[in-house]
């Protein structure tokens, strides 16, 4: 439902010199509808397994380095022209990279072929017989439900990112949904109605000098290079299986016609051939073509039927076989497209496209699939892996070194194309891609649109995660789901502060006080050692001996002590001797702290014990004489209060009101002064 363009840096890669190279900058497109489409019950092109590759590539995490762009559904309203689009929020303004229209895929297809792929459908096909004859529509090539709209999609995204490239927005583009070689300019051939890679090229050709195109598709690019025979500007270069096979073109001696001669490069294969041989054909062919052609763009067809077990190829390629090819062309630092082709074992396609997205950013991928929509398809190993057959390889040494040599010896016949250098660039109505001035116009729209939002769509699209730096993955949540990102069995939702404890923290005395005996950020537990503050005792109490042989601290706040200490009786004058007051023993040690305050007593006893309060600490030596346990009772009566106790109180009580209107005095003053500074200056 959306098409999305990622774009993100490559990292560097190490080069022979031991330096890094420049990073890429890669844009994928990708539209949601593209699955949504099937050829007729029981047809091998199956456009669906775009879709699972792209489940891949999301649930891998490529796109945390990307660029994203999001378009509208086919179904919604179209925008006004030379105006911003809405994403399927109301309030988010997206670029779009929208599908190629009848005009633009008339830059290379005839008119009237072009008008039939718009009007015809399953209901009205009857009534276009003889145009179904005359433009190859029928057996290879049925009409489907959709049929113009999914041509759309596919030259859409080949356009898109062959303009992007020619305004350097990326090094690199990726369009799976691509690389239909087949069709001609007013026929359909090979499962291909649209040929979206001549529309590419065209639209690379009006910034571009000398564009090179390679085809590993296990057929023939007969399509690419029929339209690009008698010109040196395009070169084309195909490797493919040729003999009693489709579409029977590809020979040797094909090389172009005119100023077009050995342009075309054409190398013919046999069944079963393996890795190794083919690594040892393609890296000189390439080689030889950068060094005399250099080429300013490139455009790469990575066919999927040349892999191992395709249900119509006939090679012997492994996944990473399949890939060196990309990499290799890769290394270049060319401008380069990479589009899809062929491929008809889904499972196999979806796997090699992912993992050479991954070499594309240069990113290393885990050879155990992430969970995704489709991790079934994978069964039974879930592995990011196509192994080779032992199928016989029929390529013999012998063999792939005359074709070799004959297809580099019309390479050096090669040069630059006879165009003189481009003074200005031409001009075009159709022109795809935007300036970097319509796109920041449109930044600036989707800041004023969505001032109260942290970050929009589209600035979360356009966010780049740059290496050493932490990205919370909890964070995009929302946003990954919108993508098709799944979140991976055993990974936790959201982080929260309780997943991070202290293993080496003091146990919890009572953990019980809190659910699960939860700790706090201390390593304590919520409620640890609360205890409620002693009441303030009078002066008169504290230093006046109690009437009824209770500790002062005890009487203050009403209740019995569980350890009951005797009375140190005073003299007449009321003093106390400090030998007859510490003599009685730890108790009254105890009773004295207490009468002296909450402060007071926290100091005491963390002299005594040299740990912080509210930590249990071992005492140096056992007590001289333990206290015997006390049962649970009822709490005690509370002691009549004496006359003298009484009027004490009441001292307190007169004092502390004194003091509380001599505060409030003060305070009305502070007040008046400052609100008549200026009476005060007066004065």
């Amino acid at each position: 439902m959306a098409n999305i363009e990622i774009a993100g840096d490559v990292g560097s890669e190490p080069t022979s010199n031991g330096t890094r190279a420049q990073s890429k900058k890669v844009a994928y497109f990708y539209d949601s509808d593209v699955g949504n489409y099937a050829y007729v019950a029981g047809h091998p092109m199956k456009p669906h397994r775009i879709r699972m590759a792209h489940s891949l590539i999301m649930n891998y995490g490529l796109y945390s380095k990307m660029e994203i762009y999001v378009r509208l559904p086919l179904d919604a309203p179209p925008a006004p022209p030379a105006s911003p689009v809405l994403c399927e929020s109301d309030t988010d303004w997206c670029q779009r990279a929208k599908p190629a229209s009848k005009y633009e895929m008339t830059q290379f297809h005839t008119d009237e072929y072009i008008d039939f792929l718009h009007k015809v459908t399953p209901d009205n096909m009857d009534n276009f017989a003889k145009e179904q004859s005359k433009y190859n529509v029928g057996d290879d090539c049925p009409v489907f439900d959709g049929l113009f709209e999914f041509c759309g999609i596919s030259a859409g995204g080949t356009m898109e990112g062959a303009a992007r490239l020619n305004r350097g927005k990326c090094d690199v583009a990726v369009n799976w949904a691509g690389g239909l070689h087949h069709a001609k300019k007013s026929e359909a051939s090979g499962f291909c109605y649209v040929n979206d890679i001549v529309l590419g090229i065209i639209e690379l050709l009006r910034y571009k000098q000398r564009v090179l195109y390679i085809d590993i598709d296990v057929h023939h690019g007969d399509g690419v290079e029929e339209a690009f025979y008698t010109t040196d500007r395009v070169m084309t270069v195909s490797f493919h299986k040729y003999g009693e096979y489709f579409p029977g073109t590809g020979e040797l001696r094909d090389i172009g016609v005119g100023q077009g001669k050995n342009y075309s490069v054409n190398f013919p294969l046999r069944d079963g051939i393996t890795d190794e041989t083919y690594k040892g054909i393609f890296e000189p062919t390439i080689e030889a073509v950068m060094t005399y052609y250099c080429p300013e763009a490139i455009v790469l067809q990575c066919g999927g039927d040349s892999l191992s077990g395709d249900r119509l190829g006939c090679f012997n390629l492994s996944m990473e076989g399949h890939a060196n090819c990309v990499r290799y062309v890769k290394s270049f630092g060319v401008p380069v497209i990479v589009l899809g082709g062929g491929g008809y074992t889904m499972r196999n396609v979806a796997r090699t496209w992912a993992f050479e997205t991954g070499t594309l950013v240069g990113e290393s991928m885990s050879r155990q699939l992430p969970f995704n929509d489709y991790y079934e398809y994978f069964a039974p190993d879930y592995e990011l892996d196509v192994r080779p057959s032992n199928m016989e390889n029929a390529n013999s040494h012998d063999y792939l070194t005359k074709i070799r040599q004959a297809v580099i010896e019309n390479i050096r016949r090669t040069g630059k194309p006879s165009v003189e250098a481009f003074q200005t660039i031409p001009d075009n109505p159709l022109t795809r891609g935007m300036e970097s001035d319509d796109e920041d116009e449109m930044d600036d729209l989707d800041a004023d649109q969505n001032a109260d939002k942290r970050m929009t769509k589209r600035q979360r699209d356009q966010q780049i995660e740059a290496e050493g730096e932490f990205y919370d993955p909890s964070d995009d949540e929302e946003y990954n789901a919108s993508i098709g990102v799944r979140r991976q069995p055993g990974q936790r939702r959201r982080r929260n502060i309780l997943d991070f404890q202290n293993p080496n923290a003091v146990p919890d005395e009572n953990g019980g006080e809190t659910p699960d005996a939860t700790r706090a950020l201390n390593g304590e537990t919520a409620r640890k050692g609360y205890k409620p503050s002693p009441a303030p005792v009078s002066r008169a109490s504290s230093t006046r001996p109690p009437a009824n042989g209770t500790a002062a601290g005890d009487r203050s706040n009403g209740t019995s002590s569980q350890t009951h200490t005797p009375a140190v009786v005073a003299d007449e004058d009321g003093d106390i001797e400090m030998d007859e007051a510490a003599s009685p023993g730890q108790g009254a040690s105890t009773a004295t702290a207490a009468a002296a305050g909450p402060s007071d007593a926290a100091t005491s006893q963390t002299a005594r014990s040299g740990s912080p309060i509210g930590v249990v600490t071992p005492p140096d030596s056992p007590p001289a004489a333990a206290a015997p346990p006390v049962a649970a009772v009822a709490p005690a009566a509370a002691p009549d209060v004496t006359m003298e106790e009484a009027e004490a109180v009441e001292v307190v009580q007169e004092e502390k009101d004194e003091g509380m209107k001599e505060r409030e005095e003060e305070d009305q003053k502070a007040e008046t002064k400052t609100e008549n500074p200026l009476d005060d200056q007066s004065r």
